[in-house]
């Protein structure tokens, strides 16, 4: 569960090292999000060797997929699993992502939806 001022780890390869949770998308009443949601973020901190490179710079303003939270997650057949870390992936406003590459395992619910290429970019799923 995802809210307003969470600092979330992101795990790809766009440059940020953290960023700050702003506003949880999705309807006027929508406190909380969970994994497949999309939220407005704002880069915190960057990674130490990519701050020339990088595609983002610290303090811009961004849309990002949450991709692993630390709640745990049931299926549909009464087993859950849960993530170490909350994780994000970074993406423009038209949804496409930012990075080339997405960093650890991703839940198996991006495949299904509209965030098949985050899926595909992953490593690994869940």
């Amino acid at each position: 569960m995802i809210q307003q001022q969470t600092i979330l780890k992101v795990s790809d390869n766009s440059g940020a090292k953290t960023v700050k949770c702003i506003k949880v998308l999705g309807g006027f009443k929508r406190k909380v999000a969970k994994i497949g949601d999309v939220i407005v973020v704002s880069v915190q901190q960057l990674r130490n060797k990519s701050r020339i490179t990088s595609k983002v710079q610290t303090g811009e303003v961004y849309r990002a997929l949450i991709i692993r939270t630390r709640s745990k997650i049931l299926k549909k057949d009464g087993s859950n699993y849960r993530f170490t870390e909350n994780a994000v992936s970074l993406m423009n406003k038209q949804g496409k992502p930012i990075a080339t590459r997405i960093i650890g395992p991703v839940s198996k619910r991006l495949r299904k939806g509209r965030f098949l290429k985050f899926a595909s970019i992953s490593t690994g799923f869940v």
